[in-house]
């Protein structure tokens, strides 16, 4: 199976260019590759016996290479008489056949049909740029003109993006079959200043009727299979992703820098469907590691990828860092692949994976391939969807390191991000457990979910998968215990943010007395957490589809709401502000001071913040800490993550940095309340209140 390079980074096309033109001088047009850098494309498409013209040949020797090779019926053109004169002058004896004319590509004055082929090396490039291409698609039109049915345009370039475009939208639109070969770095050895851009080929060939859809296909090298395209746009998009792979092997041969972690996707050149995506992560220079720990690559188990030690940059961090190579490649197997095992998966990468080795790494370097107990890991794609805000989601069930079974929510257009967790249970473990507990029947309906029926699981309803929610359910002790112990009391909770549903259902059936009320913006992810995840409202738990801003504001504006327990557990969509969650609007000070007018006297404002942005996440807890006397953290050992617990009254809690005795008399309450609670239930909550509130900090 052979793969293709398609990089997570952007293409700067304005930039490099810049630098590139400025730095080319007169060697701009031998850079395109000679003869024996080129003869094996020009081969294919080129015949000795047709008639070609050359477009722009210039002073380039690639006409004579070609003549010298037996091709006799070469019509060279060039604006320039001194070009011209100097050609003629240069192979009057040794190249008598071969014919250098001072003419306008613009206007040959060539009858329709007169060649076979017409072959142009950097002329497209340098004409482009001139007047907003408007002499260029003059030159492009001509060109398809005086080529005969079946004759092919042959064109040698960088392929700049306005130059591409030009190029691919003119012969598409005209009819033209259309290829690209993208040939190799022309200059391996270059160093870290050069320029290492690859070189392309395109081909456009030339129909009698114009064929009822476009043929638009990419080449990997000359003799690379074709890769059909549907559109000018996927096209257009595959060079761009050749030009940035080759500009990051070129930035990974030169210095490493450890702040800086390069991504690709390899595809399946086949069906262009991404396959493998590759993070290069570089140990600190001044680490002390092994002569021979140059190189190695990490193959994440299936299903983990979004797992925080491979899915985020503190994770890879770690993870480099305790491999002690130089240089980490970690290789992450994309859904909906098939992949036989970890000698397969070694085989179909070693090739590509060897162009990210380090400098300086010695030839013959033994480079070896990591794992996790040398398991490719599981993963089982259970269902599908998309969501009218979010896009295209999966619901899929992996294999997690402990054994067990997880169903996870991922949304394709983050998949580095969990959104929601659950373990699985087998439905008759659940059924014994319960037996041996009671002989009574619930009331409550079966929680074993229609995806996951067929397969005898269910979710774990009694298990917290995410360290944060088991912080928020342990936050409940600073209700104090009279809150908590008695039977008849009821505990009101609002939630903003449903996701799987895991978090609302584990108050709903453990917490005494609570009534839990959520608001979840998306109706997608209420029909996810119905159908898969196992959730289920009832007169104690209820859903309000709509905006949890503008539903806090209608809350506050009429007046006679008070919840004890108010959680925000919402992501941003926007990943470029340093806080991943919640949204910025939902930490506003005018926001945060209704919050605070709809808690009880006794009530808490719990908040999950993922702030990477230390400046940020003070101007956040210095909102908070205007709004609410007691502000309180929780940091989450190993994750971004902190749980903010805030009050409205101050408290002995408030000037320690310990667990007060009264709220540690409340948490082991808490503990106790928790498991009394659920002894007819199927499910055992899995939470050490006490543990969770060690780490309790003022913020």
């Amino acid at each position: 199976m052979s793969l293709l390079p398609r990089t997570a980074e952007e293409f700067s096309s304005a930039d490099y260019w810049e630098r590139f033109f400025r730095k080319r001088g007169e060697k701009a047009f031998e850079w395109y590759g000679d003869y024996n850098s080129l003869c094996g494309v020009l081969h294919k498409y080129i015949k000795p016996r047709e008639k070609v013209l050359v477009v722009g040949c210039g002073n380039s020797e690639l006409s004579e290479q070609l003549y010298d090779v037996g091709y006799r019926q070469l019509t060279n053109i060039d604006i320039s008489e001194t070009v011209v004169a100097h050609m003629n002058q240069r192979n009057v004896q040794r190249r008598p056949d071969l014919t250098f004319l001072q003419v306008d590509a613009t206007e040959t004055g060539y009858e329709n049909g007169s060649f076979q082929a017409a072959l142009d090396k950097g002329t497209l490039d340098a004409m482009a740029s001139e007047e907003e291409g408007v002499v260029a698609s003059k030159m492009l039109a001509e060109v398809g003109r005086v080529l005969a049915v079946g004759g092919r345009y042959v064109c040698v370039t960088l392929a700049q993006e306005h130059v591409i475009k030009l190029a691919v939208e003119h012969f598409a639109e005209a009819g033209f079959a259309i290829r690209i070969h993208c040939l190799s770095q022309q200059n391996p050895d270059l160093d870290s200043s050069s320029f290492a851009l690859p070189v392309f080929v395109l081909i456009c060939t030339k129909f009698r009727q114009p064929p009822p859809f476009k043929v638009l296909e990419m080449c990997q090298g000359e003799d690379g299979a074709p890769c059909r395209l549907v559109s000018v746009p996927e096209l257009l998009a595959a060079v761009k992703e050749r030009q940035a792979y080759a500009l990051m092997i070129q930035k990974l041969r030169g210095a490493t820098d450890t702040a800086s972690t390069p991504s690709l996707t390899l595809c399946h050149a086949a069906t262009g469907c991404p396959r493998y995506t590759l993070t290069v992560q570089d140990g600190p220079p001044s680490a002390k590691v092994p002569r021979t720990n140059h190189f190695a690559i990490f193959i994440v188990p299936q299903g983990r990828e979004s797992d925080w030690l491979y899915g985020s940059a503190e994770g890879r961090t770690q993870l480099a860092a305790s491999a002690n190579f130089r240089r980490l490649i970690i290789v992450a197997m994309h859904r909906d692949q098939d992949y036989k095992d970890m000698q397969a998966v070694q085989s179909e990468l070693s090739p590509m994976v060897m162009e990210l080795a380090p400098p300086g790494m010695p030839a013959n370097q033994q480079v070896p391939f990591l794992s996790v107990g040398g398991d490719l890991g599981w993963r089982e794609v259970v269902g599908r969807g998309v969501s009218g805000l979010t896009g295209e989601y999966s619901v899929e069930d992996v294999r997690g390191e402990d054994g067990h079974v997880y169903r996870r929510l991922i949304f394709m257009n983050n998949t580095q991000l969990v959104q929601s967790e659950s373990r699985l249970r087998s439905a008759a473990t659940i059924g014994s457990a319960q037996k041996k507990k009671s002989k009574k029947k619930s009331k409550r309906p079966s929680v074993e979910t229609p995806a996951s029926a067929h397969k005898n699981h269910t979710v774990d309803r009694g298990f917290l998968c995410c360290t944060h929610h088991e912080v928020m359910i342990a936050g409940f002790a600073m209700l104090g215990k009279e809150a908590l112990g008695n039977k008849d009391g009821q505990v009101s909770v609002f939630v903003v943010g449903l996701g799987g549903g895991g978090l609302p259902q584990f108050i709903r059936d453990f917490v005494p007395g609570a009534w839990v009320e959520v608001v979840e913006l998306d109706p997608a992810v209420l029909e996810v957490a119905k159908t898969w995840f196992g959730f289920q409202t009832d007169d104690r738990l209820k859903v309000i589809l709509g905006d949890g801003l503008e539903h806090i504001s209608m809350l506050e504006s009429k007046g006679g709401h008070s919840y004890d327990v108010i959680m925000f557990d919402v992501d941003s969509k926007d990943r470029s502000l340093g806080m991943s969650c919640p949204p910025p609007a939902f930490v506003e000070t005018s926001l945060l001071e209704k919050v605070c007018k709809l808690l009880t006297p006794r009530g808490v404002f719990m908040l999950n913040l993922v702030c990477r942005d230390s400046a940020l996440r003070q101007s956040v807890l210095e909102r908070l800490q205007a709004v609410f006397p007691s502000v309180l953290s929780r940091p989450i050992e190993g994750e971004v993550n902190e749980v903010l617990l805030c009050s409205r009254g101050g408290g002995e809690q408030d000037k320690l940095n310990t667990i007060p005795k009264e709220l540690q008399q409340a948490a082991e309450n808490l503990q106790g309340t928790l498991r009394s609670h659920s002894q007819n239930a199927p499910f055992n909550p899995q939470i050490d209140i006490t543990v969770m509130l060690k780490d309790l900090r003022v913020a």
